[in-house]
């Protein structure tokens, strides 16, 4: 999950930069929202510590195999969680710190309870795994546009196809351990092969948006279409035989959708012009400031000449030569503008 997370951070501070990419600043995002996540799992694993003992995909993890106590993970939880917020407020800005605060308290607080309450579960954490890149475009141009939505909603509407598989193969485990899923309530799988379905239709658009919005040039609306297209049959085989063969075959295209449609997005990337204007105008700006100080300094450097005695201005350069260079040589006389030796 934590992998996940930085990647598609790391993927929107990307997008969101100009020509140039601040590495610097790209490592700092990654390491914050590092922070960030590990704290939010955590969390989640300290609350669900009874409910993991009871499926057999999670009773191994450290808490609830004991070999972690629930106190310890809770005081790293939120230091690390606390670091990676002031972390991200210290070398990005105030608006991606707050991004990931949110979600921690989003994922934490309200998705981990909530599945073991309503199957509207995974909607919500399908919104706690679409602010991730949110937070990188934030960190890299301090601001959020309607370009900087594309990855979030792919995201978004990935995430219901690729958790609705999940919940289908492992229903059995889901219901041991405690939880609310969709696939619950529909024995034949017809429903949840059909949400499936709908979400996919819904990211076809997607790559004409990145294009038509200046995000990308204009092969990546083919290639995410292409790659949509085969997501969305995959859905469709589910949705007309929903047995465990074709929901494992959505769920592992599902793997190979996101990082394939990150890399075009990366691959077919244009600049930000907000970012570019952003930075073309501090150029200016620092300019002009520079131009006043140098005006400023002009102005006192031509006072202090102004205020020096009439003899020092009326004295030729040639006396001061005759002394440093020649100090054998007698100082000239010359007569002053009045007339006196």
């Amino acid at each position: 999950m934590c992998a996940l997370v930085v990647a598609t951070s790391g993927a929107g501070y990307v997008l969101g930069s100009g020509s140039m990419v601040d590495m610097a600043g790209l490592c700092c995002t990654c390491a914050g929202t590092m922070m960030v996540a590990a704290s939010a799992n955590t969390l989640n694993q300290v609350f669900e510590i009874k409910n993991d003992a009871k499926m057999k995909r999670t009773m191994r993890r450290p808490l609830p195999s004991g070999r972690i106590g629930p106190g310890h993970a809770a005081m790293w939880a939120t230091s690390i969680g606390a670091a990676g917020t002031a972390l991200l407020a210290w070398k990005a800005n105030g608006l991606a710190a707050g991004l990931a605060a949110s979600n921690l308290i989003l994922y934490a607080f309200v998705y981990t309870p909530l599945k073991q309450i309503h199957p509207v579960n995974t909607w919500v954490g399908a919104v706690v795994g679409a602010i991730p890149p949110l937070l990188g475009w934030a960190a890299a141009s301090s601001e959020l546009s309607l370009n900087a939505m594309i990855l979030p909603a792919a995201l978004y509407y990935w995430q219901i196809p690729h958790f609705m598989s999940l919940a289908y193969l492992c229903r059995n485990d889901y219901l041991a351990g405690g939880y609310r899923m969709f696939s619950f309530a529909d024995p034949t799988g017809k429903r949840t092969a059909w949400v499936s379905l709908r979400n996919c239709l819904y990211m076809l658009p997607l790559g004409f948006f990145a294009y038509n919005w200046g995000l990308t040039s204009e092969w990546f609306s083919l290639e995410a279409s292409l790659l949509t297209l085969g997501l969305t049959i995959g859905a469709l085989s589910f949705m007309l035989e929903p047995n465990p063969k074709n929901a494992r075959r959505m769920f592992y295209g599902s793997l190979l959708y996101l990082p394939a449609f990150m890399a075009g997005l990366l691959l077919h990337r244009l600049p930000n012009e907000q970012k570019e204007h952003n930075v073309t105008q501090t150029s200016e700006m620092t300019g002009i400031l520079y131009g006043a100080e140098q005006q400023d300094e002009e102005r006192a450097r031509q006072k202090r000449e102004d205020r020096k005695p009439s003899h020092v201005h009326s004295r030729p350069p040639v006396a001061y030569a005759s002394v440093a260079p020649f100090p054998f040589l007698p100082v000239p006389v010359y007569v002053s503008p009045q007339g006196e030796l």
